[in-house]
């Protein structure tokens, strides 16, 4: 079916299909009243058929708030996931609400779509989105035809209509950056996060402004784009740690590949941190867990969420969405990049 005529779907259409009344299919929807399985069976396969979506913004007023907060993710980077859902439990049950999780893997714009769709349809309220899927959502007219207030965290910039809840990813690079440089690190090489992420490029402009500031030459070669997991990482390393000109110091976009470089770089016999420092980001449980010990960029996800979450569930008091919230980070110093002499 076309968009367009997904989008003139009503519910009298619905409830033709279904062979039931207008009010029965409302009920069904809202889980307002009582009706038969195969009442509800046939409504439910009538709105998938369709491809029918509830008008949340009715729904919202009736009730005077949103009940049901959509968390759409991907199970990719499971220790920054875990803070995530940490949080948004936190906002959703200090005021007895609902988190409603549908995990889609990160593809194309039209999956996203779906994803959303389906999780208006389950009854969502209001969405909450993690990389990358404000990057793939945030031009769809989906999210217009939905109505529903919708808050990113993680993001790297502001995006219009979104809620963005997020640090300064290049600031946060930077300091890294130059504190590997006071630390007397010159080849430092950095894996960089998967370029379809709105935070990946601030980081490499970061890290590429301290370079600047402190006279030394980038050097294209020393930058790999990760995938923002542990194999990626040590694919990374490999490359990195294979030529004559080993660098001396590896960066990397997040904690799960920091850990791909310290194994590749133990596979390799190298004596850690002596031989190689290496760097992560998130500061998630994972950094603390590895040997040498992680320093790292602390990005406080779970407090993301919370204040995400806070965001979203406002709108349905008669608040609104706070636009873009930039929270504090941290430089976590750590085990892994000693004093170089």
């Amino acid at each position: 079916m076309s968009e367009r005529r997904r989008q003139g779907v009503t519910i009298r259409a619905v409830a033709e299909r279904a062979g039931v009344s207008a009010m029965t299919v409302s009920n069904v929807i809202n889980r307002a009243g009582r009706a038969s399985p195969a009442t509800i069976a046939a409504v439910h396969a009538a709105v998938a058929e369709l491809g029918y979506v509830p008008n949340v913004v009715a729904r919202r007023l009736a009730r005077a708030r949103a009940t049901t907060v959509g968390l759409l993710y991907s199970g990719a980077r499971a220790p920054f996931l875990d803070a995530i859902l940490v949080g948004a439990l936190r906002a959703t049950n200090a005021r007895g609400l609902q988190l409603l999780l549908h995990e889609e893997a990160p593809g194309t714009p039209d999956a996203a779509e779906a994803a959303a769709r389906s999780l208006a349809r389950g009854g969502a309220d209001a969405l909450l989105l993690v990389p990358p899927f404000a990057e793939l959502l945030r031009d769809s007219p989906v999210l217009r035809e939905l109505a529903l207030p919708v808050a990113a965290i993680a993001v790297g910039h502001v995006m219009p209509g979104v809620a963005t809840v997020r640090i300064d990813n290049r600031a946060a690079m930077e300091e890294l950056t130059t504190l590997l440089i006071a630390r007397n690190y010159r080849r430092i090489a950095l894996i960089a996060g998967n370029p379809r992420h709105s935070d990946s490029a601030p980081r490499v402009q970061g890290y590429q402004d301290a370079l600047a500031a402190h006279g030394i030459a980038a050097d294209p070669t020393l930058v790999i784009a990760g995938r923002f997991d542990r194999s990626s990482g040590e694919e990374a390393a490999q490359a990195l740690l294979a030529g004559p000109a080993r660098p001396d110091a590896i960066m990397c976009s997040n904690d799960d590949m920091a850990a791909g470089v310290i194994a590749e770089a133990h596979r390799r016999g190298l004596v850690l941190p002596r031989d190689l420092a290496v760097t992560g980001f998130d500061d998630t449980t994972l950094a603390a867990r590895i040997w040498p010990l992680l320093t790292t960029v602390r990005q406080p996800a779970e407090e993301m969420a919370f204040r995400a979450a806070e965001r979203l569930i406002g709108t349905g008091d008669g608040g609104e969405a706070v636009s873009d919230m930039i929270v504090p980070h941290a430089i976590i110093e750590r085990e892994s990049t000693p004093q170089r002499s």
